[in-house]
């Protein structure tokens, strides 16, 4: 027997090619064409999967065609008739002293682009209408209504005025912040008073915080108590006529203002100027001030240390660079006293010549 090498296609398996080899020659290339041309055909239909029978559906079955919704047309500007400016902190900002410099252009509104119909300055944005104070004092009389007797007070207070309370805001370094206000009204829907705890730098002046506590909610502060205050809705205060407050939807950046500390006080020599800083520096500090801590006494303690010494330095270790520019900025004009030098976190005061004035930004 001859034994015929053959070519056999690679895409068989062993056992066709064990065949191929015992079938004698005159019939091995007639059957390898004719097995080579059944494979082809077989790969040329090779169906991934079987296909389902196409059910068509009954008539009543059919979808109904879906209308495209209406586009609600874009709201416009929320109007707000509230009778004072919008401020980011209207506490812990002076509306006299102007930025020399902005770090965002005033173009940039915090409410939003189109979401308010005030003008956004940078700082506020100021109504738009004029106000008429004697018609704004009649409607806040009229939602607070009657005086409260004694007893109805001491109801609220032995309600509202305890840690476990659900109806608090914490006040913070913003101080009485826009947003806040929206707050006060949320728990002003549920509960007659509300509870706001106050910590940090805006405890340094509590009569500023009640003043706008008041002015800009027009409510009435029934209870305080060092920092905690309870702020008294009114009685015929009515949930669904509260007014219109738009929220801000960012923290706005501060803007530029005049420099703090001045290299050399009007009235003092350079020399002297040292003298004082390097005498601050080495004194004992007066008081130790912690992050968020209640700062109520401070005005009076600082008082009192400048009755018996000249230059009084504040130890404000982790509190923040910020706070106690801040800090700074409030005893300078509480005091008053003169701020001479912010370094390690330790704050420098000079109570100033008897015979000066107070210094201002201008």
């Amino acid at each position: 027997m001859v034994m015929v090498k053959v070519n056999i296609p690679p895409s068989f398996d062993r056992l066709t090619r064990k065949t191929l080899i015992l079938i004698p020659k005159t019939f091995r290339r007639v059957l390898s064409h004719s097995i080579s041309d059944a494979a082809a055909a077989a790969a040329a239909y090779d169906p991934p999967f079987t296909p389902k029978p196409q059910i068509k559906p009954k008539p009543h079955e059919k979808k109904m065609k879906t209308t495209k919704k209406e586009k609600d047309p874009k709201p416009g500007p929320v109007k707000s008739d509230l009778p004072f400016d919008f401020r980011y902190s209207y506490s812990e900002t002076n509306p006299a002293v102007q930025p020399i410099g902005f770090r965002e252009p005033p173009r940039f509104s915090p409410f939003g682009p189109g979401r308010l119909d005030r003008r956004w300055t940078g700082t506020e944005a100021p109504v738009q209408v004029e106000v008429d104070p004697q018609e704004v004092a009649e409607q806040r009389s009229r939602v607070l209504g009657d005086p409260l007797s004694e007893d109805e007070v001491a109801a609220l207070v032995e309600q509202y005025r305890h840690s476990d309370c659900s109806r608090q805001i914490n006040l913070g370094k913003g101080g009485v912040s826009h947003n806040l206000l929206d707050d006060i009204h949320n728990h002003w829907k549920r509960a007659e008073a509300v509870r706001i705890k106050c910590l940090g730098v805006p405890t340094l002046d509590m009569d500023n915080v009640c003043f706008h506590l008041e002015d800009k909610s027009s409510g009435k502060i029934i209870y305080r108590n060092i920092n905690i205050l309870l702020l008294y809705r009114g009685r015929n205060y009515d949930p669904k006529s509260r007014p219109v407050i738009p929220l801000m939807l960012w923290k706005p950046y501060a803007p530029i203002y005049p420099k703090l500390v001045k290299n050399v006080v009007e009235g003092l020599t350079f020399e002297e100027m040292k003298e004082l800083r390097n005498r601050g520096l080495n004194c004992a500090p007066l008081m130790k001030l912690t992050r968020n801590g209640v700062y109520v006494n401070v005005v009076e303690r600082v008082r009192e240390a400048f009755e018996m010494e000249e230059v009084v330095r504040l130890d404000c270790k982790y509190v923040g660079t910020s706070d106690c520019k801040r800090i700074g900025v409030k005893l300078r004009d509480l005091v008053p006293c003169v701020p001479i030098l912010f370094k390690d976190e330790q704050i420098i005061l000079w109570k100033g010549k008897t015979d000066q004035k107070p210094v201002s930004d201008e």
